[in-house]
């Protein structure tokens, strides 16, 4: 199973391992199983730390139990956690085998401390992914680690592709999905201080608390994607206060599968980016402050003041310049019915839930890039795609569309309006399509429903305190800077035209320097009245 490139990486790994642990199997008599047990051995085969047993105590089949024995600490996989969830496995096997966790001492000492309202003081989990998933990983690996810190919390990763009929019985349409003692938790990415902030419910106020404490900023980032990461490591190595407050740190790149025009990196995908970016910026004395959301920005009240950023949380922050870089989301459809079917049928990402919708009826809103590469995925999976493009014709690159149209279980819709999603009450039935041309309307029988239409700014929280354009970005000349004197914007949140990559991170250094600029050039009286105390070391530049 493990192919000869694999086996000599995952045998250094397993040389870490510092306790023994045993690979435990409930198998039937299918090909995958035969597939899992081959990877079991294979795992086997390359540490004497490892054992494995087939036992078959477990309904669900193919899976496995990763144990540390004499313990109650154990990791289970229903499937075979291949693809993007190699990743997991190992990080399952190192976890179980002693390998200290990578979370951070106070969040695992909060973890310990989670006490189960259940009669058995057990948390159950468990997730659905898929394996085409690069959301999924995240939420697996910080419930496996949890697990691993805690004997109360056990968590097993179930394949929705290979369960296909508990998919339906409990109406998983979206991955990941998360279960808690058999009741619905979440839906989408979770880190772990995004579960303990559910399960722990004072969590939010010292988070509060603690930012409230905070020293002001001479630099505050405020998003954590590629433009705001360039802009935290631009603005550090010039020997600054610099702060990161972002909802989730990697942004938009975390949903993006592939990444081909990264110039001198031919090939690497999403999420892989995200962990180096925020690696990066952690190499400097940044304050990375993770899932905080923020709620309005209130400029400073006198020339070379502090400005501040309020949290949803109710902490303020305060700093002598902020760089705006908060990024997009997919942008919805906005009719009846799209959000009441939310993860119930209508999906954003084909690549996370198209397994999901095997031999079912689907269709795709959009006819660009992202619209016809979906479809063409889909194609490949579900059992009919019908495309919606709001326009005359398609948007997409000739060689996509030839591709498209070759396919024989997929319908072209050309001036297309979609103007309701249909549902029974817990999953879509049906889209209602109105013909743009004849204004005719008619309703398409499916299952599934992917919007792909583009992007908008997530700046709404910025209304009547920045200038924004008719279609919400934020207006900037070509040194980063807004209207608003020390308030400096970058990536796909501004009026930049092209959104990618490579141009976000060169705006995001350039809103830093332009913000340091701002800092030298700023009266002495006025730095030295916001100026935060910092050490030789602190203001040399890095």
């Amino acid at each position: 199973m493990l192919d000869a490139d694999l086996k000599p990486q995952l045998s250094a790994y397993l040389e870490k391992l510092q306790l023994p642990i045993q690979l435990i199997a409930s198998l039937d008599e299918g090909e995958p199983s035969r597939e899992l047990e081959s990877l079991l051995k294979d795992i086997a085969s390359l540490s004497e730390k490892v054992s494995y047993e087939r036992r078959d105590d477990d309904a669900r089949r193919p899976s496995f139990a990763i144990v540390r024995p004499g313990s109650d600490v154990e990791v289970r996989f229903a499937g075979i956690p291949m693809g993007h969830e190699f990743t997991s496995l190992v990080l399952a096997l190192l976890q179980v085998g002693g390998h200290p966790v990578k979370i951070d001492d106070a969040v695992q000492d909060q973890v310990r401390a989670l006490q189960a309202p259940a009669a058995d003081g057990r948390f159950r989990f468990e997730t659905y992914m898929s394996l085409s998933c690069q959301s999924c990983p995240d939420t697996i690996q910080a419930l496996n680690a949890m697990s691993a810190i805690n004997p109360n919390i056990t968590h097993v990763a179930i394949d929705g592709a290979l369960f296909q009929e508990e998919v339906e019985s409990r109406e998983v349409m979206a991955v990941p999905t998360v279960f808690l003692n058999g009741e619905l938790f979440g839906n989408g990415r979770m880190e772990v201080q995004q579960i303990l902030a559910k399960l722990d419910t004072g969590a939010v106020a010292r988070s509060a608390e603690q930012i409230k404490a905070k020293a002001p900023f001479d630099v505050l980032v405020v998003g954590g994607g590629p433009a705001g990461a360039a802009a935290a490591i631009y603005a550090a190595r010039k020997g600054i206060r610099t702060g990161v407050a972002a909802e989730r740190f990697g942004g938009q790149v975390l949903d993006t599968m592939a990444i081909e025009n990264f110039v001198s990196v031919q090939y690497t995908e999403g999420p892989k980016l995200a962990v180096a970016l925020e690696q990066h910026v952690r190499e400097y004395e940044v304050d990375v402050m993770n899932l905080q959301r923020a709620s309005a920005l209130l400029p400073a009240r006198a020339p070379g003041g502090l400005i501040e950023l309020q949290l949803e949380n109710g902490a303020t922050l305060k700093a002598r310049t902020v760089i705006l870089s908060t990024g997009a989301r997919w942008r919805q459809m906005g009719v009846p019915g799209e959000e009441v079917y939310r993860n119930k049928g209508v999906a954003y990402c084909p690549h996370c839930d198209g397994p999901l919708f095997k031999g079912k009826r689907v269709a795709v809103i959009g006819g660009g890039n992202s619209g016809v590469e979906a479809a063409i995925d889909l194609a490949g999976i579900v059992a009919h795609v019908t495309l919606v493009e709001f326009d005359a014709s398609l948007r997409a690159d000739e060689v996509l569309q030839r591709k498209l149209r070759s396919l024989p279980n997929v319908e072209i819709v050309l001036s297309g309006q979609s103007t309701e999603v249909l549902g029974d009450g817990n999953r879509v039935t049906g889209l209602v399509v109105k013909d743009r041309e004849t204004g005719a309307s008619r309703t398409i029988g499916l299952e599934g429903v992917f919007v792909q239409i583009g992007l908008l700014p997530n700046t709404e929280w910025l209304k009547g305190a920045v200038e924004l354009s008719a279609r919400g970005e934020i207006v900037i000349d070509e040194r980063g800077a807004t209207n608003v004197p020390g308030v400096f914007a970058a990536g796909d949140a501004t009026t930049v035209p092209y959104k990618q990559i490579v141009v976000a991170m060169g705006a995001g250094s350039t809103a830093a320097l332009s913000a340091f600029d701002h800092l030298i050039r700023m009266p002495t009286d006025a730095a030295a009245a916001t100026a935060t105390p910092v050490t030789e070391a602190e203001s040399e530049p890095a």
